[in-house]
This record gives C-alpha cells, sequence and structure tokens, in this order.
C-alpha cells in the first residue's frame, strides 16, 4: 500500500527502531508508547485487519511475539504486559495495516484498558444464541 506508514518503514522508507526481523514479519519500538519498551509487531505483507490475514502468518506472528515479548518485559524491568491488537478504527486502530501491541506493564502505571457492563436480563442468552448461529 503506497500511502501505509507500516509498509513505508518495512520498505525502509520510513525510520524505525528495530527490535526483530525476518522474513514475514517485522518488530519495531512505538514511537508514542504507552510505556517504555512498547513494540508493534507487523506483518511484512499488507493486510488491513486480522480477520484479512491468513492463518500461517497469523501463527508467525504469535510465535515472534512469544520470542520477543520475554526481553521487552525483561529489558524495562516490566510487572506484566498487554497484548492488544485492534481492528477498525472504532476499536482503535490508527493504522491500516494489521499489527499487534505489546506494551509493558508497571503497578500504578495509570493505564486502563477498559470497563466491563453486565448484560440486561435475558441479553446474555440471545447474544450467545447468535454468535453460535453464525458459527
Amino acid at each position: 500500500m503506497e500511502d501505509c506508514i507500516f509498509c513505508k518503514i518495512i520498505k525502509g522508507e520510513m525510520p524505525s527502531y528495530k527490535v526483530y526481523e525476518d522474513d514475514d514479519v517485522l518488530a519495531f519500538l512505538d514511537i508514542t508508547p504507552v510505556n517504555p519498551g512498547h513494540t508493534l509487531v507487523i506483518s511484512k505483507s499488507h493486510h488491513e485487519t486480522l480477520l484479512q490475514l491468513p492463518g500461517d502468518l497469523a501463527c508467525k506472528l504469535i510465535t515472534v511475539i512469544k520470542k520477543i515479548t520475554p526481553a521487552v518485559v525483561k529489558s524495562v524491568e516490566a510487572e506484566g504486559f498487554n497484548l492488544c491488537q485492534n481492528n477498525g478504527s472504532v476499536s482503535g486502530q490508527v493504522v491500516g495495516h494489521v499489527h499487534f501491541h505489546i506494551i509493558p506493564r508497571f503497578d500504578n502505571d495509570g493505564h486502563k484498558l477498559w470497563s466491563g457492563k453486565e448484560y440486561g436480563e435475558g441479553r446474555v442468552e440471545n447474544v450467545l444464541n447468535k454468535i453460535k448461529q453464525e458459527l
């Protein structure tokens, strides 16, 4: 994709702080991190969302994530991490190129992901049935 910033990073047209690279996957530090060490893991081929990503490439991304996350966490002495992946602008996806966020977490870092809310009466069964029908 010509206008995709991640594709430009892959091609070397934009700078990045590379953490890891192989034939299919690139990982680099986020330039506006939630916390130090915040790393993006992307496919080198352009796919907008996780649902468009071929299964074998999704497996490769997860394998790389499992490989580099311990190094990310240890290097910044984090107490844990979030693995985030957004699909579509409504979910918070800013760059239309599938990517995962490895976000080191620290006690009292002030970041919250979401707050849950209960289903209304009878709603959970309705949603469950619709999901099962779609499967």
